[in-house]
């Protein structure tokens, strides 16, 4: 795509409202399910026109790309990808692609478009937001290897064998369930990469944990309060999801509780080595009641504030 093209047309959110639509920007035949969809990148024609630069889909999508060649801008991220990996967009999301037209021919993989309304009045409708990589950034996308890959391919072929067919009162129920498979096999490899990338997870760990330390140093608490989860994670350049389920898998607490641990460290250092009122240590610390953060250091100490000074007395 050229450069100047894409700058000139970034600030336009192009909605794409049905998979025919979708189906017709890339140049490719009427689906031949309204409202779920297999497509092949091998098959689909790129060019300024049929490539906005943002769009935002009123339908699931889940792709499993190869050999691409451009960027992809999803949430604050800008992401280059040239492996096999999988990421997935929920409706009203927004997000951009730029690609290299002189690589297009050797992109391929699948993206499974699934309308919300294909759903409806089944268990999945309820517990499709409970996955929580439908609300990653692109940099969090799951890279897959060759077996990984395999497995997912005969998800989507089966999905898409099932739809080719002759529709009757079972084929939504059957679609529905290949999904679920393939949803939960995602999660197994999502957790399986926290494990296989320790190295930048154990970095994204080191600087949480720095973060805090400044915060708890550096910061007007009193003004300022408690550091979000949402805050954190945008410093760490990752979604607040991500990084809670990195947390879970290395730590076993939340983001949450890592804040909380860290804010408990800071009080045992204020209790141990000043003379502070428990009020005044409480309200240096953020709390506007006294009660809150008593209750708060109790839960984690299984003392209150008063006794554990008094333990250093």
């Amino acid at each position: 795509m050229n450069g100047n093209l894409f700058n000139n047309r970034k600030m336009q959110i192009h909605r794409i409202k049905s998979i025919s639509e979708y189906h017709k920007l890339k140049g490719l035949p009427k689906p031949q399910h309204p409202l779920i969809s297999l497509i092949d990148f091998e098959t689909m024609q790129y060019s300024a026109e049929n490539n906005p630069a943002n769009l935002v889909l009123d339908f699931y999508s889940i792709a499993l790309k190869k050999n691409f060649d451009g960027k992809v801008k999803y949430g604050h991220q800008e992401y280059d990808f040239d492996e096999g990996i999988l990421f997935f967009i929920s409706p009203n999301q927004v997000y951009s692609v730029e690609i290299n037209k002189n690589n297009v021919s050797k992109l391929s993989g699948w993206m499974l478009l699934i309308h919300p309304d294909f759903l409806w009045n089944t268990s999945l409708a309820k517990t499709i937001n409970q996955y929580e990589y439908f609300d990653y950034t692109v940099n969090e996308a799951l890279f897959l290897s060759d077996k990984e890959e395999i497995v997912l391919n005969v998800i989507a072929e089966n999905i898409r064998s099932e739809y080719h067919s002759n529709i009757d009162k079972f084929s939504q129920n059957i679609i529905i369930s290949q999904i679920v498979t393939l949803l939960n096999y995602a999660e197994r490899f999502y957790q399986r990469q926290f494990i296989t990338r320790q190295k930048s997870c154990h970095q994204i760990l080191d600087n949480l944990e720095d973060y805090l330390n400044d915060f708890f140093t550096h910061a007007n608490l009193i003004d300022k309060g408690l550091p979000t989860v949402k805050e954190i994670a945008e410093t760490l350049n990752v979604s607040p999801n991500y990084l809670g389920s990195l947390l879970k898998s290395l730590t076993g607490q939340s983001t949450q509780q890592h804040i909380h641990e860290k804010l408990i460290e800071k009080a045992k250092e204020k209790l141990s080595t000043t003379h502070l009122s428990v009020s005044e240590i409480a309200y240096e610390l953020g709390f506007e009641h006294v009660q809150s953060f008593s209750k708060l250091f109790k839960a984690k100490t299984h003392v209150s504030p008063s006794e554990f000074r008094q333990s250093f007395n």
